[in-house]
């Protein structure tokens, strides 16, 4: 396989260590990773000027080509990939669907060997844009990484190797998206050599047990005071950090980034002291602030709220 041609598609910063996995073992192997594709420059910082996507900035650093397209069915694109002479794409986190082209050898010009999906979940539970927040929201007991073969659908192609992690409930989703990837990484540098001989046949996924995830709108962060307790943690846990966890103080956005779980009772939004502290009624239980943020504020811990913010036992919330 030496002189073998890879493409990498991918585009946040959890995926780095898949594209440096991938780059050191192509250069042990003779191969060559003949582009990157990531997202395009989007606004950052309190300036908000133009950044590159963190692998778009890894891959410059490696010497990579890099290409940032909004689209990838434009005519223009599919020759750009043509030219490249991929013989296989090897794609995390990258955020567009891929065309046939990019697919495999079924559309003249495409990868020989097809197309690789490192995933971030134990398919075909959460197939999809957010599998992750998905099983952090669900109380998955467990969790993991999939390593597959892509197909046209979102997710279904037929998977090579897989690595599972169990939860505690104690995740958050940066954290286990960063954990996942790095498996990933080191899952497909020992999967991918045996499945280009032929020696790793991918296996299809079960018809039992698809769960799919789509992506998270901002109003999807607003808790809900009549759900239990345990379910609005998971929540803050989930959403961090889009699309967040938030209700309502005097009209405005008070976002919940720490929270926990307390055995009692009170009306669901009814806001209680406890001890040092602040909880809220739930249908199910009390919900601990922790830590809190009002709207255009710092963070503050929810005694820092109180010393400034005294009324904010008893009221209802969202207010």
């Amino acid at each position: 396989m030496e002189g073998l041609r890879v493409v990498f598609m991918g585009s946040p910063a959890p995926v780095v260590p898949v594209l440096d996995a991938l780059a050191e073992h192509a250069r042990v192997q003779g191969w060559s990773l003949a582009g990157v594709y990531a997202a395009p420059e989007r606004p950052a910082g309190r300036g908000r000027g133009l950044r590159p996507a963190p692998v778009a900035e890894r891959a410059q650093a490696l010497g990579i080509p890099v290409f940032t397209p909004a689209r990838l069915r434009a005519e223009e694109e599919q020759a750009r990939f043509r030219g490249l002479g991929a013989d296989l794409v090897v794609l995390a986190a990258y955020g567009l669907l891929l065309p046939p082209l990019f697919l495999g050898p079924q559309v003249a010009g495409g990868p020989v060997h097809g197309a690789l999906n490192v995933h971030p979940s134990l398919l075909p539970r959460w197939r999809g844009a957010s599998p992750v927040a998905s099983a952090i929201l669900a109380g998955d007991a467990e969790s993991g990484v999939c390593v597959m073969r892509m197909d046209e659908g979102l997710d279904t192609g037929p998977v090579l190797a897989r690595e599972r992690v169990p939860l505690d409930g104690t995740e958050r989703t940066p954290q286990l998206t960063d954990r996942l990837f790095a498996l990933g990484a080191g899952l497909l540098v020992s999967s991918i050599g045996p499945y280009l001989t032929g020696g790793l046949v991918p296996e299809p996924q079960p018809e039992q047990g698809v769960v799919a995830c789509g992506r998270w709108r901002k109003e999807d962060g607003l808790l809900e005071w009549a759900h239990p307790a345990a379910a609005l943690e998971r929540a803050v846990r989930a959403f961090d950090p889009w699309p967040g966890t938030y209700t309502a103080w005097r009209g405005q956005r008070l976002e919940v980034l720490e929270a926990w779980v307390e055995p009692g009772s009170a009306e669901p939004g009814q806001v209680v002291a406890l001890g040092a502290g602040v909880a809220v009624g739930t249908g199910e239980g009390l919900l601990v602030l922790e830590r809190v943020k009002q709207e255009g504020k710092r963070a503050l811990t929810a005694q820092e709220f109180l010393r400034g913010q005294r009324s904010f036992i008893g009221a209802r919330l969202p207010s």
